[in-house]
C-alpha cells in the first residue's frame, strides 16, 4: 500500500462526501481557481467532528456561497469544507427569534423572516452570501450589519469541541470580527421585531431596487472588492477608484464593472493572476492619487 492509499484510507469511516484533487472553480462566483487537495461535504455535525479529529493538523477553508472569495489557480494544499443541507435549516425559536444554519443563504433567511412577519433582516435580501460568511465578515448594506441582529453563534473548534458564543462577547467592526479564523460556524440565532408581512416585503423590495440600480447582476463577480476606507475619508471606495484609475483597464478577462467601480468582473476566462493584477493596479493607482491604502473585502485564498 502506497502513501496515497494510506492517506485516503484514514477517511473511510466518514459518511460525508470526500474528494481528492477536486476542482473549486465552480464553487465561487468569480469562477476562478484550481483544485483543493481535499474537498469535504460532511453529512452531519458528528461527521464534521470526526473529520476534524482525524485531520486536525491540516489547514482548511470553509466555503459558503462563494460570493466573496478568490482562489488561486494552483492546488490549495489543505481541505475545503462545504457544509451541506443539514447545516442549512431554519426554524423559529419564538415569535421574534430565528435559528439558522451557517449554510443558509442570506436571502433565504430574509425571506423566512418576511414569511413570519419579522422585521430587521430585510437587508439580508441584498447580500449574496451565507450566514457563516456573514458572521465572519460582519456583512452588511444600507446601514445594517450582522452584528445588529445576531444573538449568538454555535461553532466547532479545530479539535472538534462545540461552543456557543454570545454576540456580546464578539468584537465586531467594519467587515470583520475578532473570532479565531479556525472556528467553523455551525448555526446562529437572530432577533428581529414583529411587523406585518406587507411592511417587511415593501422594505425588502425597496432595498432590492436600490441594489439593482447601482450594482452589476448576473455576472462573474465577487461583490465589493475593497472596503470603504471610512477611517481615512467619508467617500465611498467606488468614487475613489473611479477618479483615481482608468476604469476601462483590463488584465486578460479581469475587468472593472462599468456599473460599479468596486465590482471586478471575470468577463470569461480570467485567472487568479489576472484578477490579482487588476487588484494591485487599482490599489497602486489609488495610493498614488490619494494616499489611501485600500483594504480588500474579498478573501484571497493563496
Amino acid at each position: 500500500m502506497n502513501n496515497d492509499q494510506i492517506y485516503k484510507g484514514k477517511f473511510k469511516s466518514l459518511s460525508g462526501k470526500i474528494y481528492f484533487n477536486h476542482s473549486i472553480k465552480k464553487l465561487n462566483w468569480f469562477n476562478i481557481g484550481g483544485n483543493a487537495k481535499i474537498f469535504f461535504k460532511p453529512d452531519t455535525l458528528q461527521d464534521l467532528i470526526k473529520f476534524l479529529k482525524i485531520n486536525n493538523n491540516e489547514s482548511f477553508f470553509v466555503i459558503g456561497a462563494g460570493s466573496n472569495v478568490l482562489f488561486k489557480d494552483d492546488i490549495y494544499e489543505g481541505t475545503v469544507i462545504k457544509l451541506n443541507k443539514n447545516f442549512s435549516r431554519i426554524s423559529l425559536l419564538d415569535e421574534n427569534t430565528i435559528i439558522a444554519g451557517s449554510g443558509v443563504i442570506d436571502k433565504k433567511l430574509s425571506e423566512f423572516a418576511k414569511e413570519n412577519s419579522i422585521s430587521g433582516l430585510e437587508f439580508l435580501s441584498c447580500i449574496p452570501g451565507s450566514v457563516g460568511g456573514g458572521i465572519r465578515m460582519n456583512s452588511g448594506c444600507f446601514g445594517r450589519e450582522f452584528k445588529d441582529i445576531l444573538i449568538s453563534v454555535q461553532a466547532a473548534k479545530k479539535t472538534g469541541e462545540i461552543i456557543t458564543i454570545p454576540s456580546k462577547d464578539i468584537i465586531f467592526s467594519y467587515r470583520k470580527c475578532n473570532l479565531p479564523k479556525d472556528l467553523i460556524f455551525l448555526s446562529a440565532s437572530f432577533r428581529g421585531v414583529k411587523k406585518s408581512k406587507e411592511i417587511v416585503e415593501k422594505e425588502m423590495n425597496n432595498l432590492k431596487q436600490k441594489k439593482e440600480m447601482s450594482q452589476p447582476t448576473r455576472v462573474k463577480t465577487g461583490g465589493s472588492t475593497f472596503k470603504n476606507p471610512i477611517e481615512q475619508t467619508n467617500k465611498k471606495v467606488w468614487q475613489i477608484i473611479k477618479h483615481s484609475v482608468p476604469t476601462d483597464v483590463k488584465f486578460g478577462d479581469a475587468i472593472i464593472s462599468d456599473k460599479h467601480a468596486n465590482f471586478f468582473v471575470n468577463k470569461g476566462n480570467a485567472t487568479f493572476k489576472d484578477m490579482k493584477k487588476l487588484i494591485n493596479f487599482v490599489r497602486k493607482g489609488v495610493q498614488e492619487q490619494t494616499g489611501i491604502n485600500l483594504e480588500l473585502e474579498i478573501i484571497l485564498v493563496e
